[in-house]
């Protein structure tokens, strides 16, 4: 499961609420300025308080926040945490 995750979240066979979890990290990530209502809604619909929702932004933005400073800065990933991982490109990288 976690290679097919690694590939495609989407296609892994994830829960649903994940699988919307997942989306919305990934719009909040991609595109934050298109947030709406309608994320929100679709989290509270799959059972997330809104306490929840309120971690899930969190978390996603402390993750982003992180790595754009880390690359920001050219700090490369740290040795041995975590494996190179193949892209789809053939090229190898960590996660």
């Amino acid at each position: 499961m976690v290679d097919r995750f690694a590939k495609d979240w989407r296609t892994a066979g994830l829960p649903e609420h994940m699988q919307t979890t997942l989306a919305f990290a990934e719009k909040l990530t991609l595109t934050p300025s298109q947030m709406s209502q309608e994320d929100i809604k679709s989290l509270r619909q799959h059972g997330y308080t809104d306490e929840d929702i309120h971690d899930i932004a969190q978390i996603v933005a402390y993750f982003n926040y992180l790595t754009r400073i880390a690359d920001g800065l050219g700090i490369p990933p740290e040795e041995g945490l975590m494996d190179p991982w193949p892209r789809e490109d053939g090229q190898w990288d960590t996660v």
